[in-house]
């Protein structure tokens, strides 16, 4: 019995935490419910495109290519997320005998493989924009 109300007072503090922050964020949606005005008219319920009405549908096709530029980009993108870590303790790394070679070939590795697959996407056209 005692323990576990050891381990309620000790959680107590992530339970209050969480309270107030599912507080802070229903309180400006519940707030602009109560106190924003309500006047709908017809202007603010059609359905516009940059200050404009819409030129065509919305569900319209894209280009492939506006995929595959995507996708390239969320690549490159995780690449940094995976090569900054990497570079914040390269310092403690090249220091370490142990792990010197291997951290920097690890990361050589890594790069190359990214090269080619960069080479790739730009040899089959999929940087081209036409």
């Amino acid at each position: 019995m005692l323990v576990g109300r050891i381990m309620l007072e000790s959680y107590f503090p992530v339970f209050v935490f969480i309270l107030i922050g599912i507080a802070f964020g229903f309180a400006p949606v519940i707030a602009g419910m109560v106190v924003g005005p309500h006047r709908p008219d017809s202007e603010k319920l059609s359905p516009y495109e940059c200050g404009f009405e819409a030129f065509e549908d919305a569900r319209m096709k894209f280009d492939v290519r506006y995929y595959l530029i995507a996708i390239i980009f969320i690549l490159f993108d995780l690449e940094v997320a995976f090569l900054l870590p990497w570079a914040t303790i390269f310092r403690e790394i090249v220091h370490t005998e142990s792990v010197r070679w291997f951290g920097f070939l690890e990361m050589l590795v890594f790069i190359a493989i990214l090269v080619v697959g960069y080479l790739y996407a730009w040899a089959k056209g999929a940087l081209d924009w036409e």
